[in-house]
């Protein structure tokens, strides 16, 4: 009989981590000089012991028992087979689900907050400053300071803290300090409100306070921390990617398409990584990350060298870009509203590795409710981007007669983001148009930046 959920044991959860570095050639990040940033430079935003897996080209890196202790509250994750959504999509395709809703803060986020607290409180960090977009990782890093006693301030982008006000419930409960972005405590927040004093706020807005924040506390026991975005953050996720190789094998079967949304990649290298690196030792599989039409970073953006956050505090990274200026449209999928791209999926998409794919909002909220009523589970706003790409990978395998393996990243289940759905019901949720005018404003500036060099690792 075929089993619905495959779980591993807690003995089973990875040791180690999967680097990705190791196999792939990458553009370093540029100082305000034009030269590769250092280590050094990066020591009063990140701790050492970070910056270190920041930089590594080590392929295996070793998880902390520290860290596997608490990892343990809810990994490994299940792998879900969906039958009643092959059923209702009658569809040949075999679709699976690595399910990361099962964490305390309900999503995936945790896989790096975790490592990330553990690492500062080591080196003997007392406080943590971040950002947040739609509250998941806020909640993440909430949770995994409590676990650590550490203190932790929270900017979160406006339009997600009141369209989701209890992520900010959920952050206080844990102990973190909530506020919302652009705020008056920073510069970077002052400046975006002197000029548009209605601002929906963005990641890039909100990376920029809280690097603000964390960098000008004279204590030097304040540090910031980023859920997305860079090396050590893809590095932590790809326990996802490692616990769903082992629970195929168990299944018997190997996805022919691995899926995931993608905002700044932290959840789609998570899953997608140890695939890649099949692929990239031969092994044929399709790659797909998937991003809102209103937010295009990897299926419109230029690969480009930018900022990270919306007042240049960041080194310039080389990535997808729309410009570290572009606002985009309020969609209820917060955690996708970001300019750039992690450097790492964007070399991946540069060497064709991966195939990226992009959904409006009201098709993502279809694919939401089709497969909450086939499966039960009502999918995070991000994840529904994931489910808009699997349904129609289902439809294909039907029409071209092929049993297709679909795997997927369920990123996080959607119980904070009930508003969303309340509005897609009431019919007044709408997709918003392909931003052009706004991007090609945003992408104007790129062009006194360097231009990253194509490389091919293969």
């Amino acid at each position: 009989m075929e089993r619905k959920k495959i779980f591993l044991g807690e003995e089973e959860i990875p040791r180690q981590w999967y680097n990705i570095l190791a196999d792939i050639k990458m553009n370093p990040p540029l100082g305000p000089d034009g030269k590769p940033v250092s280590p050094e430079m990066l020591a009063p935003v990140f701790p050492m012991n970070l910056i270190e897996q920041e930089v590594s080209s080590q392929r295996w890196i070793d998880i902390p028992e520290e860290v596997l202790r608490i990892y343990r509250i809810w990994r490994p994750s299940p792998l879900v087979r969906a039958f009643a959504l092959e059923k209702a999509l009658d569809t040949p395709a075999h679709i699976y689900f690595k399910y990361e809703g099962t964490s305390p803060p309900g999503s995936h986020k945790p896989n790096t907050a975790v490592p990330q607290a553990y690492y500062n409180k080591v080196f003997g960090i007392k406080r943590l400053v971040t950002e947040t977009g739609a509250g998941q990782w806020g909640s993440a890093l909430a949770f995994a300071c409590a676990q650590f006693g550490l203190e932790c301030k929270v900017y979160m982008v406006r339009v997600s803290f009141d369209q989701k006000p209890y992520r900010k419930v959920m952050m206080q409960t844990w102990g973190a300090n909530c506020v919302p972005s652009p705020s008056t405590e920073t510069k970077a927040g002052r400046d975006i409100l002197a000029e548009h004093p209605d601002s929906p706020g963005s990641l890039g807005i909100a990376i920029s306070e809280a690097v603000e924040a964390a960098v000008s506390d004279g204590s030097g026991r304040t540090r910031y921390s980023l859920g997305s975005v860079l090396n050590h953050v893809m590095l932590h996720q790809t326990v996802i990617g490692l616990e769903a190789k082992k629970q195929m094998e168990i299944a018997g079967e190997y996805p022919d398409v691995v899926i995931g949304c993608a905002g700044g990649g932290s959840n789609f290298a998570g899953l997608a990584f140890p695939f890649v690196y099949d692929k990239i030792h031969g092994r044929q599989v399709a790659i797909h990350p998937v991003e809102p039409t209103a937010c295009p970073t990897l299926t419109k953006a230029p690969y480009v060298y930018d900022h990270g956050d919306t007042a240049g505090y960041t080194p310039l990274l080389p990535m997808h870009s729309l410009g570290h200026t572009f606002m985009p449209p309020p969609v209820h999928a917060g955690g996708l509203r970001y300019h750039g791209m992690a450097p790492t999926v964007s070399q991946l998409v540069v060497e064709g590795l991966l195939e990226p794919r992009s959904y409006g909002q009201m098709a993502t909220f279809e694919a939401g409710m089709l497969i909450a009523r086939a499966e039960g589970i009502i999918p995070a706003p991000e994840t529904n981007h994931a489910i808009a790409c699997v349904v129609d990978e289902a439809r294909r395998a039907k029409e071209e007669g092929k049993a297709k393996v679909i795997l997927f990243n369920w990123s996080g289940h959607g119980l904070i983001d009930l508003g969303s759905y309340e509005k897609y019901l009431s019919g007044s949720l709408r997709d918003f148009d392909y931003p052009a005018r706004e991007i090609e404003e945003a992408g104007k500036i790129l062009a006194k930046y360097p231009k990253p060099q194509i490389l091919k690792s293969r």
